[in-house]
């Protein structure tokens, strides 16, 4: 399996941006997909944005167009650009890898935006 740990997470005004990075270890070589998910309070995790092996990307409605998601192969570490943050935005962010045998999540980084 893999381990994850993100960074990056903070306090920002509404229309900022901010990246957050993912960094993998362990069998790394086995990544199907990566992505980036959040939950708010009261609300269920909910997918942001999934880039698989074979180089094609997902994203969630709220974020296409504002959010970018991207790899760093060499460096085993994924990102994911926000640009133009809303405070409907604030979340904890968690990165996440994908292998036919397992479903890694990292700790999760808290993004507040504000108004």
């Amino acid at each position: 399996q893999v381990q994850l740990a993100e960074s990056g997470g903070g306090l920002v005004q509404a229309g900022g941006s901010l990246r957050l990075s993912c960094a993998a270890s362990g069998a790394t070589a086995s990544i199907a997909a990566m992505g980036w998910y959040r939950q708010a309070p009261g609300n269920e995790r909910e997918l942001v944005a999934r880039l698989k092996i074979d180089g094609s990307t997902d994203y969630a409605d709220a974020v296409r167009g504002r959010f970018a998601i991207s790899r760093n192969a060499a460096r085993n570490r994924w990102y994911l650009q926000m640009d133009n943050l809303k405070p409907e935005d604030t979340a904890v962010y968690y990165c996440n890898a994908m292998a036919s045998w397992y479903n890694k999540w990292g700790q999760g980084t808290q993004v507040t935006v504000s108004s």
